[in-house]
């Protein structure tokens, strides 16, 4: 079990002060069922208050000089990295990670942290050629980046670190001060990463913190008049709901995908399949840009079938916290109920179970399946779960067409050798990016990311997203 360094209780971060209050919740360990700790559960009174301190946080920060904000952020990266031990025994208590892949998210955090720090020294604009129209002749000038102010930032507990690192670090890069709300199931890593940084040197009312349930203060929150920005990652059930409480503010949300990979007749089979493997059920399939449908041309599709079910089946399940085991628990026994019973309703509508299908708790076997309806909901919504489904198809556009049905998606994904299929799913794909001859699970976490179609409100990636949180200002001179 991950002992816990510190009081939990006190999870409270409210102008550079820890508190605690009467009303606490349970971290659970979703492998053991054991109690890691309880944290506070804010109210409404709270985020008053945090959003007061973060107000006089805005105002330090964006008298920061930017060589100072990118040290603070490199001190933080040097410092998550010397602790990353301990970092990745959390992810893994709080979210059933395997240990492998938590020291991998502590490694990708820690390069967010440092994109940052090179951000906030980047974050420049432009000279303007005002002469450029007539009557601007006399004129000359430029345009800066500045701060918007206050950002709520809010985060899921797939990635407990790296993605509160995605929010954060280009926060601060741009000069900004949080009020951060955690996932419920996954606060504890917030709070460890939160006291590095306070460490690291952000000055008070910077970052302040708010744990418990999003139902009890969320509306307070994300409406609250002093919030410039809201930045979410999350469910799009949640995503409407901010949105209609946000009124008028910036507004950056990921919701979700339903990743879409295309596998030609030129493929690598053993390559797209061990791929596929991977991106379906990394993390348990609870990530966004996972693989979920599979569409194989008529032929390889029974090789790349058979290929697949012996790389499932050969993935293996069960403690987390052992360094042989790829796939851990779901974040808990109602998360694995949801996807056992989204498999059987696809397979009571006629589809295949190849592989897998089994549930033990919060434990869900990889499951693969063919033949599945259109409107199966583990085929037509994000099913955030260890299952993926496999189609056949004979013509490139035909499948497009198949891969763009869901009405939103983050990434798309095409196995092939050939340059022109590659550029022609490219422009085709209705996706925010298309990975060639890798799955829809790749991400730098330098690059632009967000969704298209439904859901599509902004970016992250770190250059991004401080874009999205900073605001341009125009400085003319008039020198006649």
């Amino acid at each position: 079990m991950m002992h816990v360094a510190f009081d939990a209780a006190r999870s409270l971060l409210i102008g550079g002060r820890w508190e605690a209050v009467d009303a606490t919740m349970d971290v659970v360990d979703p492998w053991s069922g054991a109690a890691l700790g309880a944290v506070a559960c804010a109210d409404a009174s709270h985020v008053e208050r945090a959003v007061a301190a973060a107000m006089h946080g805005a105002a330090a920060m964006r008298e920061l000089p930017t060589g100072v904000r990118s040290r603070i952020l490199h001190a933080a990266a040097l410092a998550l990295e010397a602790d990353g031990e301990r970092f990745a025994a959390a992810i893994t208590a709080e979210t059933g990670k395997p240990i492998r892949n938590a020291a991998r998210e502590v490694a990708r955090a820690v390069n967010t942290l440092r994109l940052s720090a090179e951000e906030a020294v980047r974050l420049a604009g432009e000279t303007i050629a005002f002469d450029g129209f007539p009557g601007g002749e006399s004129r000359s000038g430029h345009y800066i980046y500045e701060p918007v102010g206050v950002v709520a930032a809010i985060t899921p507990f797939n990635d407990p670190l790296n993605l509160v690192c995605h929010k954060l670090g280009p926060a601060f890069a741009a000069g900004n001060a949080v009020v951060f709300k955690p996932a419920e199931q996954a606060p504890l890593v917030a709070i460890m990463l939160a006291r590095l940084l306070l460490a690291a040197g952000l000055p008070e009312g910077a970052l302040n913190l708010l744990t418990g349930r999003g139902a009890d203060f969320g509306d307070a929150l994300t409406s609250h008049p002093d919030v410039a920005m809201v930045s979410f990652t999350g469910g799009a059930s949640v995503g409407q709901a901010i949105c209609r409480s946000a009124g008028i503010k910036r507004v950056a949300m990921e919701l979700g995908g339903n990743g879409p990979v295309i596998v030609m007749d030129d493929a690598d089979v053993d390559r797209a399949a061990a791929a596929c493997v991977s991106g379906a059920f990394g993390a348990a399939g609870q990530n966004c840009i996972g693989v979920q449908r599979i569409y194989v041309h008529d032929a390889v599709h029974d090789r790349f079938r058979a290929a697949l079910i012996a790389a499932t089946r050969a993935l293996r399940v069960g403690d987390p916290t052992d360094l042989s085991t790829d796939i851990g628990p779901m974040i808990g026994t109602g998360e694995a109920t949801r996807i056992a019973a989204w498999i059987e309703e696809a397979v009571a509508g006629g589809a295949t179970l190849l592989a897998g299908g089994e549930r033990a708790g919060a434990l869900v076997r990889p499951t693969l399946l063919a033949d599945v309806p259109d409107d199966a909901r583990v085929a037509c919504s994000e099913a955030f779960g260890p299952v993926a489904s496999l189609f056949r198809f004979a013509d490139l556009d035909e499948a497009i067409d198949a891969a763009n049905r869901a009405d939103y998606a983050i990434h798309a994904a095409i196995f092939t050798e050939s340059i022109r299929n590659a550029r022609h799913a490219a422009r085709r794909l209705r996706a925010a990016g298309v990975m060639i001859n890798d799955s829809t699970d790749y991400r730098l976490d330098a690059m632009p990311f967000g969704g298209a179609g439904r859901g599509n409100m902004g970016r992250e990636g770190v250059r991004f997203a401080a874009r999205e949180m900073s605001q341009t200002k125009v400085i003319c001179f008039h020198d006649a």
